[in-house]
């Protein structure tokens, strides 16, 4: 399995893929830093991720940007996008939701609580829910 994290914090991408190593050593974690990044990693491959993880406020090209691009692109489409963000304002998870985003993610300060979070999103048969 294949995830990619798009997180312009540091810090947040090595939380994040610490958690993925202690759920699963053999997922692979990619890391892109705003949106432009990932779309240029995508399309330099023919490998696809299995998951995309992707953060609302960044540099250069945003979460919200990011998602549009993905979920009109042929290619990228049917990838599962979480939003995995400090924002659990209503709007955005409504906007976000509408525009294609798998679930959307409040980022926990705690690492267990990741590892509950990712962990439920990457189980077979997830359903989509709103924060909490």
């Amino acid at each position: 399995m294949i995830i990619l994290v798009v997180d312009d914090d540091v810090d947040d991408i090595q939380f994040f893929t610490d958690a993925i190593a202690e759920i699963d050593a053999h997922i692979e974690c990619w890391r892109a830093f705003n949106g432009i990044e990932a779309l240029k990693l995508l399309g330099s491959t023919d490998t696809r991720p299995d998951y995309i993880f992707l953060d609302l406020n960044m540099p250069r090209m945003d979460g919200r940007q990011c998602l549009r691009h993905l979920k009109n692109s042929p290619v990228f489409h049917a990838i599962p996008v979480f939003i995995y963000s400090t924002s659990k304002r209503p709007e955005d998870v409504e906007e976000l939701t509408g525009i294609g985003a798998a679930a959307f993610i409040v980022k926990p300060n705690k690492f267990q609580r990741l590892k509950d979070e990712i962990a439920a999103v990457l189980k077979p048969g997830f359903a989509a829910r709103q924060p909490q």
